[in-house]
């Protein structure tokens, strides 16, 4: 990279010294591509996105999420702005290039038009077999009809599969542009790792705060905190004996975890114990915490962002009261394990120019970018003891870092759009924005994909 006239165009970029390895070969190979295909060189290929990216927007003013996108030279390179970038180089597009953009452009139609061609040619078998076994002078009308009916639910099962792995062998992943942030997660950045979680008992307290100490010595990179979100169990009524023990005792576990790392980069509590009093349910004729954890998540945003009517106890302590300017939460489930470096990394890639979320007011959901990010989660290897022989035959590969390689994800793939399943990374302004009150209470349980959807 030191030598390379390439790199020495994009120099002129301050973020491109800024991006990981990989996203900075990205943008080089892209240029490669785009040389040979213009007959120009690789150095006025560089200096065709630059120029695109230093130009000013057409017509209005772009919001500042869009404009640092569309400032980006990867941009035109390796995002939506490659036809611009083509255009300007009157660069020759690859057949198959065209053919695969043409996929992507009419995923919408082409996916389960393809889905429903791939059953037809697979019911076409057993219809065909029928017809012939019936032979010149069979009754075939409503014997067809039964044979394909019974046979409509596998055909179209295997031409799922077909179409889905052709799709990921055809496409393949695509990686996200990342930033290095080789100095750690700086305040700016500054990200919560919430673990949602009940109090059930002392025993659970502290295998929970356990966790959450596994969590940070795991991922030290720079200002990042780490929190339980807690709730007391479903009672008959509002309070129960024990009940201020229990979170005495969270708090004070909580507590020592400080006393023994320090305080947080930029000063405060690095621990935090967020807990929410039990309200009264109609519906469940229960008392319990709001909305159980779409509403300790929907809270939290809400007093991430300044809000005094959440249901969050108030206590004065340092270790209950968020740090101001959050901008990005990691959530987990309570047996989720994070791998050295894997906050970092996620922060990384959600801060980049090109995945930055903006929301759009018009439908009410983010436009581009992503508001959530979720990393490949995989089963870890349980030991011996513990494992089913269905485990066993199922889980990761043990010592794997599961973060470490990119794996194919056919919504991924074609729609850009993966399935949220409630563990990743999200942007608190822009997830805020897409969820607060589209949800009626007591309407939605599992919640995960539903958030997927709009953020």
């Amino acid at each position: 990279e030191s030598v390379s006239l390439v790199d020495e165009v994009f120099a002129d970029h301050p973020g491109f010294a800024a991006m990981d390895f990989a996203t900075r070969d990205r943008y080089r190979h892209r240029v490669e591509e785009l040389a040979r295909g213009s007959g120009r060189s690789e150095v006025e290929v560089a200096r065709a996105a630059l120029a695109l990216a230093h130009a000013p927007p057409a017509g209005d003013a772009l919001e500042p999420t869009m404009a640092a996108r569309h400032g980006d030279p990867g941009y035109y390179l390796v995002a939506d702005g490659y036809a611009a970038l083509e255009r300007a180089l009157v660069s020759r597009v690859p057949l198959v290039a065209r053919l695969r953009r043409a996929l992507l452009r009419r995923a919408t139609l082409g996916y389960p038009a393809a889905i429903a061609l791939v059953t037809a040619a697979v019911l076409a078998v057993p219809v065909a077999l029928s017809a012939v076994a019936a032979g010149p002078g069979g009754a075939l009308g409503l014997g067809l009809v039964v044979v394909a009916s019974l046979a409509v639910l596998p055909a179209s099962d295997l031409a799922v599969a077909v179409v889905n792995r052709a799709i990921a062998r055809w496409l393949g992943p695509r990686l996200l542009p990342r930033l290095e942030l080789v100095d750690g997660v700086p305040s700016e950045l500054r990200t919560l790792v919430v673990v949602p979680t009940l109090l059930a008992g002392e025993a659970d307290v502290e295998a929970q705060v356990g966790r959450l100490e596994l969590h940070y010595l795991a991922n030290r990179d720079g200002d990042l905190r780490f929190a339980l979100l807690t709730d007391w169990l479903d009672a008959a009524t509002e309070h129960l004996p024990g009940d201020e023990d229990l979170l005495s005792a969270a708090g004070a576990a909580i507590d020592r975890l400080n006393a023994r790392h320090g305080e947080a980069p930029g000063g405060g509590a690095r621990f935090l114990l967020l807990h929410r009093q039990r309200s009264w349910n109609e519906a469940e004729g229960t008392w319990m915490g709001w909305e159980r954890k779409r509403g300790k998540l929907e809270e939290l945003n809400a007093l991430l962002r300044g809000s005094t009517a959440t249901r969050f106890l108030v206590t004065g302590r340092s270790a209950s009261t968020p740090p101001a300017d959050v901008r990005y939460v990691v959530t987990l489930d309570a047996d989720t394990r994070l791998p050295p470096g894997a906050v970092r990394r996620l922060v990384g890639t959600i801060a980049h120019p090109l995945n930055r979320p903006a929301f759009d007011p018009r439908t009410g959901r983010v436009g581009h970018g992503y508001g959530v990010l979720q990393p490949r989660i995989t089963p870890t290897l349980p030991p011996e003891h513990e494992a089913s022989f269905f485990q066993r035959t199922f889980a990761g590969a043990a010592g794997i870092d599961p973060y470490a390689s990119a794996v194919s994800d056919v919504y991924q793939d074609l729609f850009r759009e993966g399935s949220f399943t409630g563990k990743g990374i999200y942007d608190v302004d822009a997830f805020h924005a897409a969820m607060a009150g589209r949800v009626p209470e007591n309407a939605l349980l599992s919640h995960d994909l539903f958030e997927g959807t709009f953020a």
